[in-house]
């Protein structure tokens, strides 16, 4: 989801941009034999207060290697600047970037370190590596954690009701109606902010793949479609369905995601279609939402097969350029340890699972973070679609805003989105177009 990704990254704090601090990817050591390395991660805040204790933290027990921070922008500006420097070989010793389908574009062959069956990577979680994995070699560790795209719900309306989170849509929606009954807005959409109207289809990717296993793979190869294929389809389906009933809040077009978290913490709404990094954000101002807010899958047709779609974490790399490959692995290594999310826990509240093992969530983890992580455990997850192909139509957001105001059926929303897609992968020159 790559235009989604970046349009939820700037919704969820993104500061004023910032001006690439430059320096050389490396230098010798120092008289003393200490070691500096560069760390380049992105300007968000909750990036950069990770970055800064996970640098303060490895220093402190490696003094011998030093970690100096520096900032990019976000979005598109800061992906060329991470790209021509990876270009020119002026890389930071360490960067923060996207994993998925967007690591491609690095060509992380010629770029970055391989650590195919390095010790660095044996805490990592195995259903993690394939999202920082080119052409059957690994390059990355993961950089925060996990995120949930599904449905936030407040628990405090499900109490009251005496529902239970759905594992079925037909349980979801009948739990729509006995909300409804009571006077309660069932379903908050924010479509003036036009990103968040496509949760209801990216959300719903974990029951496209239980259905249809190999669907990224043909659909990267332009042999499978959404309006072809009736999982694929389903989540069209639901932004229709859910529109034809009533469950939407009044002025929905208009509403944006801000007026929507408000909805839901206050219980004047009870389902939001959403990312779970949505949530931490709040907490200064409704502490309540640690705890009233949980979070379920978009539900599927077979309850035995529930589970959820999780946008993965980014990557953590070493550029080939580093003069210190070695303590550049040992910065990894530590990333990719429990010790390291612990030292994380304390600064910045985590919006869902760790993709280490053995790392756990603090015991005042959101309740949000903990509804994900039984998912994980379970092995009930699957990443979203972007992590697995390239292909993203840009003109999805506003697709879906036509299908979930009830202007364009769903059938024909998906069969949009198919030609939306066709025109995107011929761009990128993929085969089979």
């Amino acid at each position: 989801m790559q235009t989604s990704r970046r349009t939820m990254g700037t919704a969820l704090a993104v500061l004023t941009m910032a001006a690439l601090t430059s320096c050389g990817s490396g230098s010798e050591p120092a008289a003393d034999g200490t070691v500096t390395l560069s760390f380049l991660v992105d300007n968000s805040q909750a990036t950069l207060d990770t970055a800064k204790v996970l640098a303060d933290t490895f220093t402190k027990g490696n003094p011998a290697i030093r970690v100096e921070v520096e900032t990019r922008p976000g979005g598109t500006e800061g992906d060329n600047i991470v790209k021509t420097r990876l270009s020119t070989g002026d890389m930071s010793d360490v960067f923060w970037y996207n994993s998925g389908s967007l690591l491609q574009a690095l060509n992380p062959a010629q770029t970055m370190v391989d650590l195919t069956g390095d010790p660095v990577l044996k805490n990592v979680q195995k259903d993690y590596l394939p999202v920082v994995t080119q052409g059957g070699r690994v390059y990355g560790v993961p950089a925060g954690t996990a995120l949930g795209g599904g449905i936030l719900y407040n628990r405090k309306v499900y109490e009251k009701l005496g529902l239970k989170a759905p594992t079925t849509w037909a349980e979801f929606t009948a739990n729509n109606d006995k909300i409804k009954a009571d006077g309660t807005t069932p379903v908050i959409s924010t479509f003036k902010d036009t990103w968040t109207s496509q949760l209801f289809v990216l959300g719903d990717y974990y029951n496209v793949q239980a259905a249809v296993p190999d669907f990224a793979r043909d659909y990267t190869a332009g042999t499978a479609t959404f309006a072809t294929t009736p999982a694929a389809q389903a989540g069209f389906e639901h932004l229709a369905e859910v529109h034809a009933k009533g469950h939407l809040n009044e002025g929905f077009g208009s509403a944006t995601s801000e007026q929507g978290l408000k909805m839901l913490v206050e219980g004047k709404g009870a389902h939001y279609p959403m990312l779970s990094a949505m949530l931490p954000p709040l907490l200064k101002d409704y502490p309540q939402a640690a705890t009233d807010i949980g979070f379920f899958g978009i539900p599927g047709t077979d309850p035995a097969k529930n589970g959820t779609t999780i946008w993965e974490p980014p990557g953590i790399y070493i550029a080939k350029s580093t003069e210190h490959p070695d303590a550049a692995k040992k910065f990894l290594a530590y990333i990719a340890s429990p010790a390291a999310a612990d030292a994380v826990n304390k600064v910045v509240q985590p919006a869902g699972p760790y993709r280490i093992e053995g790392a756990r969530l603090p015991d005042d983890a959101i309740q949000v973070a903990k509804d994900l992580q039984a998912y994980i455990d379970k092995g009930a997850t699957a990443p979203a679609l972007e992590f697995l192909s390239p292909i993203k139509g840009p003109a999805l957001e506003q697709i879906t805003v036509a299908v979930g105001s009830g202007l364009t059926p769903p059938a024909e929303g998906a069969a949009q989105y198919d030609k939306d897609v066709a025109k995107q992968a011929k761009q990128l020159g993929l085969e089979g177009w």
